[in-house]
């Protein structure tokens, strides 16, 4: 029986970060499932697809040639060989995410390759469904939260370390716009799971938030 530990909520609220240092304090695998579906609006672009064509998306999904592998201390994604693990990563490429997400055959196309992600050696699984569609009888679930103004402030830095010119009303825009369209989507909307641990990480530090993590993993995981 594998252990799964879900870590679900919108961008920006550090989810990817708490899941990888998880992942290596317990020794886990790590699902990042939004990457799957960055890689499958980016595929879908590279050949020319409308992202709103559902059944040609959807048929992308399903046959991604994709691998991931360990590097430097994070990921990095091959897609036919090809190594897109910058690509996937822009605001551009969230937002295609968070286009063909919506989707109903695509969110079906990439549930079964997700859920192949858990193993006896255990999962923590960053997404937005993973509590509620992907993994609903994982025995911990967390689900992370921040106001828009501090996701895209913390968005802002990291844009400007790497020398990019944003604005910080522009990215909290884009940050409400993504939250609509995925809390409201008809397929696995955004939304904690019902037995979730609620986490706002507006005002903690990236330690303390680990730190509450950890404390009630290893109350659930003796």
């Amino acid at each position: 029986m594998s252990m799964v530990i879900t870590v679900d909520g919108p961008s920006g609220v550090g989810k990817g970060t708490m899941s990888q240092m998880l992942a290596d304090k317990l020794g886990w695998h790590l699902l990042d499932s939004g990457a799957l579906y960055r890689i499958t609006a980016f595929a879908a672009t590279e050949k020319g697809v409308g992202l709103e064509d559902e059944a040609a998306v959807a048929d992308i999904a399903r046959n991604l040639d994709v691998i991931f592998r360990s590097a430097d201390g994070g990921v990095k994604v091959e897609l036919s060989g090809q190594d897109i693990s910058g690509d996937i990563r822009t605001e551009t490429a969230g937002n295609n995410a968070s286009i063909v997400a919506v989707l109903p055959a695509v969110r079906d196309a990439l549930l079964q390759r997700q859920r192949d992600f858990a193993t006896e050696s255990g999962l923590v699984a960053d997404g937005r469904d993973m509590g509620t569609t992907v993994f609903p009888k994982a025995p911990l679930k967390f689900y992370l939260t921040a106001s828009p103004e501090v996701r895209a402030e913390r968005r802002y830095n990291q844009l400007k370390e790497k020398g990019l010119c944003v604005s910080v009303v522009s990215l909290a825009e884009e940050i409400r716009e993504r939250d609509e369209r995925d809390s409201n989507r008809a397929a696995s909307p955004l939304k904690p799971a019902d037995d979730a641990v609620v986490v706002d990480t507006s005002s903690m530090s990236i330690d303390k938030v680990f730190q509450q993590m950890v404390e009630k993993v290893q109350s659930v995981i003796r």
